[in-house]
């Protein structure tokens, strides 16, 4: 065959494509579609049905569209014919669920049980130990690789930077705990040390972490006021003025133990994915709010006032209103002191943030004026002449570990918890955000593992609860940091300070540490830029965002946290409860399928609806899914079956009585009316109302959308298809496939035919599992996809064109009936049928193979507006076709065969279906064996399978 016949199938697509020349749907059956394939890869070059070649130097054997666009043709098994382009067309049966599965067999799969993975998670082997080894002392993995000469350097600059920012914020977060500051360089010590060979951050420097601090300080708070709390090792503390210190130190280390304890368990069973259930616009919302509660707490330790611990909700209000109550006792002092170095800290912070490609090392602000205010403070004596608090004594050396206390375990578990579970986010989202930019992997479990530790190690030294702060985090990866040698190297620096040199800061006020703490809350505190982005990206993130931070606020940290975890997962619950149901349409004349509201291009097949749920079903929603399907069809279906029933009943009482005669125009009554009322039979027989419609003991059928005798009036319904899209419905549960059910069941009683499509085979199993189907609900109701559906419907209603809306009509359609010797009558008067055709394919068929199938074959062309479908019946086969191409001024023949003088037909097989004897529309007779349909001299003919009995 030449080449160039593509051309023919150019034309093919490129006219099936113009919406003026054709209705939206193509449709052929299973068996029509693979002739069709077949035809199709025989005309091209080398037929065997492998992959189009075009003819070199020949550009116009390429397939290509009406306006030049490459077309991509596929086979049966899918291969790419033309991979050219941005237009294809793929030929393949409409498949429903079932029929799919019986064409394509699925894989033996076996899953895996609970006992496989424990016998995996059991098993040994020399690889394994080696994989676990390496997973718990990653040290083992990234210290043999370091690249001594290239790293080394940048490793000290940044871990003494590191180390003395880390100085600061342990003697300034260790306020936040209500605990003598230098407990915070312990805090800032000890947690380095075992991060270091457990840790798989390469960049994180692990210590005091504002918002951890605040809260172990919310705990020791109210603990250390309850003297219920105090346990025997009390005793072994020294004196009784230091007792109400050591009794808040040893509540601070129980709680850093027990919430590393619970970070260490977390890790071991591997679940450290419950940190996901704090989205980042939560724990934005949380550090800010956490931000706010420094804030209110640094007031005292600024204006040196005394104010009574408040723990309980509205403390932060308590707080507040003591500390305006007693504003005239403020020291000026502090009060100017800590002014001036905030201001000095928040401009130099902000010029490190806008020169920081410029800068080589960020300026260290803080230890600059932490030696400042130090020499200050000393050389004018403020603590005497001022009557200023300073740090006071800092003990050389470190202090024997402390055993934490049990009963305080029980006491503080549930704040633990929280403390835990925010530690590990906050350090677990910034170790994220530099393993991505600098491309190494981080384990969320062994970062648990690493934490815990490291808490429960800092816990019992005296320390107190860290995760890892973001502006201590920064300095170190800023600064050059490579790996965790940097973090080795600042706890260096804070060991010299605790067996050295502590003694220096002694005469440094606390409220310049407080300064400092609110130095660093800048970027907490900027996060309330978050509200605005957040409220143009997504309404319900913006108000976890704001419940979250009044939460936080009002409520107290622990509390707050809780709330706002619930909250958040109400959000979703709210999401999928009331999710945005839509009804969809078809768009250009294609497969695809959009909500019909947002183009005005749609086309929508009359008598079919397409609704589309965009969220799991569920026991909360499926009221509300019921509710918006009923809103979408229009109609109750469940109403609409009581009132048929209804009508029904009266019906059979007229037809009883004699009182009811059929004719072929309609009903006759001869009764003035029944005395039996709506009221009455709903009342009195309400569940039969509910059953469906059995008209089997009536001698007539009746059609529920004419007119009924007696003025019986029973809402008339246009649908007949309704379609339910749940490609986005992930699962059912009992309750709602109950619901489910029913609604089915509703809308199958008053002849609507349901199809459900998109749903993935676990989905159907599991409905398989529960016994969802019955001799109503059955699984032949599930297709692939939306458009399968569609040209289901559309074939099962013999539907050649379906009816535009009024504002889609553009040109009105002939209207034709079956006159009683068989030929085709327009209602108005006899028309030209099809004229102007465009393009023929030239089709060569195997009618041995076609036979052995058991359809006819049959030429392949464009339909045009003017194709009828004819249907010819024999007594085992009924085939649909659809005639087309006669040309302008010619119609119809009747008698043995059809012939056009100079005209040009093509039909197409549109269903095959055995058994049907009814609607029969015979168009002409087939005769003898061999007979055969006649096209033009130039176009071939294609013969059709011998037929023992003649056409009726």
């Amino acid at each position: 065959m030449d080449p160039c016949d593509a051309d023919a199938v150019t034309s093919l697509c490129s006219s099936s494509m113009t919406p003026a020349r054709r209705g939206p749907f193509h449709a052929l059956n299973s068996r029509s579609s693979l002739a069709v394939e077949q035809a199709l890869v025989s005309m091209l070059p080398g037929s065997s049905g492998t992959a189009f070649q075009p003819a070199k130097g020949n550009k116009k054997c390429s397939p290509r569209s009406s306006k030049g666009l490459p077309l991509v043709l596929t086979t049966r098994e899918n291969k790419m014919i033309e991979p050219i382009g941005n237009q294809y067309i793929v030929a393949r049966p409409v498949y429903s669920v079932n029929a799919f599965g019986e064409d394509h067999k699925k894989k033996e799969r076996r899953h895996k049980t609970f006992l496989d993975h424990l016998k995996v998670w059991c098993s040994c082997s020399v690889q394994k130990a080696k994989r676990i080894a390496l997973s718990l002392l990653p040290i083992a993995s990234w210290l043999p690789a370091y690249r001594l000469k290239e790293w080394l350097l940048s490793d000290i600059v940044s871990g003494i930077s590191t180390g003395l920012v880390a100085v600061l914020q342990g003697l300034a977060f260790a306020l936040l705990v209500t605990i003598p500051p230098r407990y915070g360089l312990y805090a800032a010590f000890f947690p380095v040390l075992t991060y270091f060979f457990l840790g798989t951050s390469k960049h994180i420097s692990v210590g005091p972490f504002p918002v951890l601090s605040m809260m172990v300080g919310a705990v020791v708070t109210r603990l250390a006021s309850d003297t219920s709390s105090i346990t025997d090792s009390s005793s072994n503390l020294i004196g009784n003025d230091s007792l109400l210190e050591d009794r808040k130190l040893l509540v601070a280390t129980s709680v850093t133990v027990l919430s590393g304890i619970i970070q260490l368990a977390l890790g071991v069973l591997q679940i450290g994915f419950v940190v996901i259930y704090l989205s980042e616009s939560l724990i934005s919302g949380f550090t800010t709010a956490a931000a706010i509660h420094v804030l209110v707490s640094q007031l005292k330790f600024m204006l040196q006032l005394t104010v009574p611990a408040h723990t309980d909700p509205f403390s932060i209000f308590k707080v507040l209103e003591s500390v305006f109550t007693q504003i005239e006792k403020t020291n000026i002092a502090d009060l100017v002191t800590s002014l001036v170095i905030l201001v000095i800290v928040f401009v130099v912070k902000e010029i490190n943030q806008r020169f920081k490609a410029k800068l080589p090392v960020p300026i260290p602000i803080e230890l600059i004026m932490t030696v400042i205010a130090t020499g200050v403070s000393y050389g004018f004596d403020f603590e005497h002449r001022f009557n200023v608090s300073v740090i006071g004594d800092m003990k050389q050396g470190f202090e024997s570990p402390i055993t934490p206390d049990a009963q305080i375990f029980q006491e503080t578990i549930g704040d633990c918890f929280g403390i835990a579970i925010v530690g590990f986010a906050v350090a677990f989202s910034v170790a994220s955000v530099y393993s991505l930019k600098y491309d190494y992997p981080i384990d969320g479990n062994q970062e648990l593992i690493a934490l815990g530790v490291s808490n429960i190690f800092t816990g019992a030294f005296r320390g107190f609860a860290g995760s890892t702060a973001l502006s201590r985090s920064g300095v170190q990866e800023s600064t050059g940091g490579k790996t965790q040698v940097a973090g080795i190297l600042s706890a260096v620096i804070v060991l010299i300070v605790i067996v050295a040199i502590g003694f220096l800061l002694q005469p440094l006020q606390k409220s310049v540490l407080a300064a400092l703490a609110l130095g660093n809350l800048k970027g907490m505190l900027m996060q309330f830029a978050e509200i605005g982005r957040l409220w143009k990206k997504d309404k319900y993130d913006c108000f976890i965002w704001i419940m979250t931070f009044i939460f936080a606020v009002v409520l107290g940290l622990g509390l707050g946290l809780a709330a706002s975890v619930a909250f958040q997962l109400l959000t979703i619950v709210f999401r999928t409860q009331f999710p945005k149901c839509s009804t969809l349409a078809n768009i250009g004349r294609s497969n695809i399928y959009k909500n019909k509201k947002d183009y005005s291009e749609m086309y929508e097949p009359e008598g079919v609806k397409i609704f589309r749920c965009p969220s799991p079903i569920y026991f909360a929603n499926i009221g509300f899914f019921k509710q918006k399907l009923t809103d979408a069809v229009g109609f109750s279906p469940l109403r609409i079956l009581r009132k048929r029933n209804r009508a029904l009943k009266k019906l059979r009482k007229l037809q009883k009585r004699g009182l009811l005669q059929v004719t072929p125009k309609g009903f006759i009554c001869t009764a003035d009316g029944l005395g039996d009322s709506d009221e009455e039979l709903d009342n009195n027989q309400i569940e039969e109302l509910d059953q469906p419609i059995n008209t089997a003991d009536l001698p007539f059928q009746i059609d529920w959308n004419a007119d009924l005798p007696l003025d019986i009036v029973v809402p008339k319904i246009s649908l007949h298809s309704l379609i339910l899209d749940f490609s986005a419905v992930s699962f059912l549960d009992v309750s709602s496939m109950r619901g489910l059910k029913a609604i089915l069941q509703d809308f199958i009683r008053v002849n609507v035919e349901v199809y459900i499509v998109g749903t993935d085979d676990d989905f159907i199993e599991k409905l398989a599992r529960c016994q969802f189907f019955d001799d109503e609900v059955k699984d032949s109701i599930f297709f692939l996809t939306i458009h399968d559906a569609v040209l289901h419907i559309l074939m099962k209603k013999d539907y050649s064109t379906s009816k535009f809306n009024p504002s889609q009509q553009k040109e009105k359609k002939s209207d034709f009936t079956v006159n009683t010797n068989g030929g085709l009558r327009n209602r108005d008067c006899q028309q030209a049928l099809c004229h102007n055709l465009e393009a023929i394919v030239r089709v060569s068929v195997n009618t041995e193979q076609s036979q052995s199938r058991g359809h006819r074959v049959i030429p392949l062309q464009d339909l045009g507006e003017g194709g009828l479908m004819r249907k010819l019946w024999v007594e085992e086969l009924s085939v649909t076709i659809a005639l087309t191409g006669l040309s302008s001024g010619e119609q119809a023949g009747t008698g043995r065969g059809l012939e056009g003088t100079g005209g040009l037909w093509s039909m197409v097989l549109i269903s095959v279906r055995k058994d049907e004897t009814s609607h029969l529309m015979a168009s002409h007779g087939a005769g003898s064996e061999g007979d055969k349909i006649k096209a033009g001299n130039s176009f071939g003919s294609a013969a059709i399978p011998p037929v023992q009995n003649s056409v009726v």
